[in-house]
C-alpha cells in the first residue's frame, strides 16, 4: 500500500457519512430526449410522441430513466468540488467501478429541471486505491419525491 493512499484515505474516511455538495439546475428538454432515443435506440412513445404521451398518466413525454442515470457525471460535475488538496496527493486516476443500487424513483417530465445532491456514504481502501461509494440523489424540482438514487462506486489510484 503506498503512503499516499494511506493519508487519503484517513482524509476521506472522516468526511464518511457526509452530504458533500448539491449540483446546478438542468432542464430536460425533448431534444435531449430524442437526442438519447437515437444513441440506445429505444424510441417508445412515452419518451419521444408528445401527442401519445399526452393520453398516459403523466399527460406528457418523459426522459428515459437511463438517460437521468447517465446524466450522473455532468450533474455531479456541477457541485463544488472538495478543497482539500491533500485528498488527492498522489493520484494517478480515478475509474467508475459500478453501481450498488439504482432506483428510478419518478419520472422526469419533459421540461423538467434536475439537480444532484451526493452523499459520500462509504469510504474502503482497497490495496493502492481508495473505493467510494456516493449516494447520488436526483431531485426534480418542485417534486416531493427524486427522480432517481443510486449508490455510485468509484475508484481512485494512488502512487
Amino acid at each position: 500500500m503506498s503512503d499516499s493512499a494511506q493519508k487519503a484515505y484517513e482524509i476521506w474516511k472522516k468526511a464518511e457519512g457526509n452530504e458533500e455538495a448539491t449540483g446546478e439546475w438542468m432542464e430536460i428538454d425533448q431534444d435531449l430526449i430524442n437526442q438519447f432515443a437515437e444513441v440506445t435506440r429505444d424510441h417508445q412513445f412515452i419518451h419521444v410522441d408528445p401527442e401519445k404521451a399526452k393520453a398516459t398518466p403523466f399527460g406528457t413525454t418523459i426522459a428515459h430513466g437511463f438517460l437521468t442515470l447517465s446524466l450522473l457525471t455532468y450533474l455531479d460535475s456541477t457541485t463544488p468540488r472538495v478543497s482539500d488538496p491533500a485528498r488527492y496527493a498522489g493520484v494517478q486516476m480515478g475509474v467508475n467501478y459500478g453501481f450498488d443500487k439504482v432506483r428510478f424513483v419518478s419520472p422526469v417530465k419533459v421540461g423538467s429541471r434536475i439537480r444532484v445532491h451526493n452523499s459520500l456514504s462509504k469510504v474502503e481502501l482497497k490495496g493502492n486505491a481508495i473505493q467510494m461509494t456516493r449516494t447520488m440523489t436526483v431531485e426534480i424540482e418542485g417534486e416531493e419525491r427524486p427522480a432517481l438514487v443510486a449508490d455510485w462506486l468509484t475508484r481512485t489510484f494512488y502512487a
